[in-house]
């Protein structure tokens, strides 16, 4: 059963700072066109539709103005189809869209998003802009868990390939191959994360500051909000994620996902 009515107030970080490198489009991953639109503009439709956000704060490369543009675009649009939903007669929830310059790295795009949010706001999800056709379903279950009184909560899928683990191949035999395995990973107990990954706003700020007293070593070891969190020795919990949900850094992510688009479903996929 859905409850996200009934979740803190919501506030949802969309990361769009990356540089989109391995892309090779030769700009900013958010800009990239999906299906005849940026990515991040499916990934922002993605967000309002799941109807649990009472903010989205987009954090974007520092002084990208085209990227500025599209998002107060997309707010405008968006309070347009609010009224013309008021004017029908429909009540639905209108979120405040928020900008920010991202940083450097993923972290410091979201401390920059933290610092733009609302003052009543309680619980914060942090989505990659990359994820765009993540379905409205996660979204939900992610919010689910927070009213639950999850912490931390993270959307996952079950690893289908065999994990090894390896170290680089020493005398005699870096000859043969680089690289020499050294063990196998139970595929059981072993899940790909994704996003939105979901927060008590105190918890994740806390989890930041911690951040602030890393080495450099330590803050590149540092991959997810979520990881940021363990740290801390609080329980993250992990509900279904969904195999649309890819996120999309390289030409072949891309290809998939314009297949998705394409599929017998339209639009947005719909995962149960």
């Amino acid at each position: 059963m859905n409850t996200a009515s009934t979740t803190p107030v919501i506030a949802v970080i969309v990361v769009a700072a990356g540089s989109g490198q391995r892309l090779g489009y030769g700009m900013p991953k958010a800009k990239v066109p999906l299906g005849g639109e940026s990515i991040l503009t499916h990934a922002l439709r993605g967000v309002v539709a799941a109807g649990i956000a009472q903010q989205i704060c987009v954090a974007i490369p520092q002084g990208d103005a085209e990227l500025q543009a599209l998002c107060d675009a997309f707010a405008r649009d968006l309070k347009a189809g609010h009224r013309r939903n008021a004017a029908a007669g429909h009540s639905v929830q209108l979120p405040v869209v928020t900008v920010v310059d991202g940083g450097a790295s993923r972290a410091d795009s979201v401390r920059a998003a933290m610092a733009a949010l609302l003052p009543e706001t309680q619980s914060v999800l942090v989505h990659d802009a990359a994820r765009a056709l993540t379905p409205e379903s996660v979204f939900h279950r992610v919010a689910d868990a927070l009213a639950a009184g999850a912490a931390a909560v993270i959307p996952v899928i079950p690893v289908v390939d065999t994990v090894k683990t390896v170290e680089p191949t020493t005398g005699d035999g870096v000859a043969i191959a680089p690289e020499l395995v050294t063990g196998t990973a139970p595929r059981e107990s072993l899940r790909a994360v994704q996003t939105p990954q979901g927060f008590a706003l105190a918890t994740l700020i806390r989890a930041h500051d911690a951040l602030a007293g890393f080495n450099a070593v330590q803050a590149a070891a540092v991959t997810d909000d979520a990881m940021l969190v363990e740290l801390l020795g609080v329980p993250v919990h992990a509900v279904r994620g969904a195999s649309q949900s890819l996120k999309i850094t390289t030409p072949l992510d891309l290809i998939l996902a314009e297949g998705l688009l394409e599929g017998p479903l339209g639009g947005r996929w719909v995962e149960g």
